[in-house]
């Protein structure tokens, strides 16, 4: 159940750390807030307002409590396979899932894709970043994105994949908080966190902000299905036949969304967190070798029809360099295809122990959602992120 942590902040989580909830607070202060803030059970500490935590408001929108992954979510396929079609060692499919999906900070495809139109995006959307929309799309990037291949409770196997909008959201996000900090400073705007920068509704900026975050949500959600499309053709060659897809989920994990609560039309922010309305379908991951969930949600007006998005950070990247081993993340994933020990090391701030335990996450939502399957992983392929490599040398 939540704790009212003051009348306008309810939380889900019950092991909130004080830098998350003194963000929380902060946020819950903004004077076009339209309700109260949610924070779900895996909330944390993040770059603009708290991972995890579901925003009205009226009136206006705080670009960065958004995210600088716009529309970031998860997308989820049941095949029609069980485990008895797959051999033991999985380690040529991770390749090929691999080879057909880019994956890393910065990767592109050769060839440019297919993107949505760009109707309603503003001038940010540079000829250089549409570029790069295209080259990127159907690429996974790097941090915690990842492509997994799971079993049921009832031997099924699933394809299940994390990430956003690329390059070009992030780019896109960073001009839109830039430009709100911008104009706090001329309005003489003091906030108790600059991160809570807003766009006023009703402004050319805010029209413009609308455009593009619209945008970079339609991305997000192409570009999930296009790496999925390829996960599915790695599946044909590595068995030799057709693989049908039989169920399939795609949602936003970091988004906005005009909606209807409490009598009000608001902006509904849902930063780390999924819509789930009842009946509403989801997918929450858990970290690097433990178990992930599709759920269908119960529809609390509590929580604005929301659920939480994963895990949850336990320890920021940093410190999970400092506490953990490429030895103990080996460790964690024996009896699974996934990276492999030539890449543990620039993956430990991925270690299971700098997230908190998925299963507590999903006793401590179960007000908002039921669980339809419990997933378990048996291949995990994750994209290297550089800035890790460069943390490692400069301890040295």
């Amino acid at each position: 159940m939540p704790i009212q942590l003051n009348p306008r902040l309810l939380s889900w989580a019950p092991d909130l750390e004080d830098s998350a909830r003194d963000q929380a607070v902060n946020t819950s202060k903004l004077p076009f807030l339209a309700g109260h803030v949610a924070l779900m059970p895996d909330a944390h500490w993040g770059m603009g307002a708290t991972v995890g935590s579901v925003i009205p408001t009226e009136g206006a929108i705080v670009p960065a409590a958004v995210g600088v992954d716009i529309g970031c979510g998860m997308i989820a396929a049941r095949t029609d396979l069980t485990s008895h079609d797959l051999p033991d060692d999985l380690d040529r499919l991770h390749a090929m899932i691999g080879e057909g999906i880019p994956h890393g900070a910065g990767q592109q495809h050769d060839d440019g894709r297919s993107i949505p139109p760009t109707n309603g995006a503003s001038v940010a959307l540079t000829h250089r970043l549409f570029d790069k929309a295209q080259h990127q799309m159907g690429t996974l990037g790097g941090g915690n994105h990842f492509v997994e291949v799971c079993l049921d409770e009832l031997d099924r196997v699933w394809i299940v994949l994390h990430s956003g909008s690329r390059g070009v959201g992030k780019e896109l996000a960073e001009v839109h908080i830039d430009k709100a900090k911008g104009l706090m400073k001329s309005y003489f705007i003091d906030l108790p966190d600059p991160d809570l920068a807003y766009l006023a509704e009703g402004t050319p900026e805010f029209a413009d902000y609308i455009g593009d975050m619209l945008w970079a949500q339609r991305y997000a959600m192409r570009n999930r299905e296009q790496m999925l499309m390829a996960a599915h053709e790695a599946f044909d060659d590595f068995l030799g036949r057709g693989v049908v897809i039989e169920d399939v989920i795609n949602c936003h994990h970091n988004f906005t969304e005009r909606e209807h609560h409490r009598g009000r039309n608001v902006w509904l922010t849902r930063k780390g967190a999924i819509r789930a309305r009842t009946g509403d379908r989801g997918v929450i991951p858990g970290s690097m070798g433990a178990a992930s969930y599709i759920v269908s949600g119960l529809g609390n007006p509590a929580s604005y029809d929301s659920c939480s998005h994963g895990a949850g950070r336990r320890m920021s990247r940093a410190k999970a360099f400092a506490t953990f081993t490429a030895d103990s993340l080996i460790e964690a994933m024996a009896g699974k295809a996934w990276n492999g020990a030539g890449e543990a090391a620039d993956l430990v701030d991925e270690h299971p122990g700098s997230y908190k335990d998925i299963d507590e996450v999903m006793a401590n939502q179960a007000d908002l959602v039921t669980v339809e399957h419990t997933l378990h992983q048996i291949l995990n392929l994750k994209g290297k992120d550089d800035r890790n490599r460069r943390r490692r040398k400069g301890r040295r």
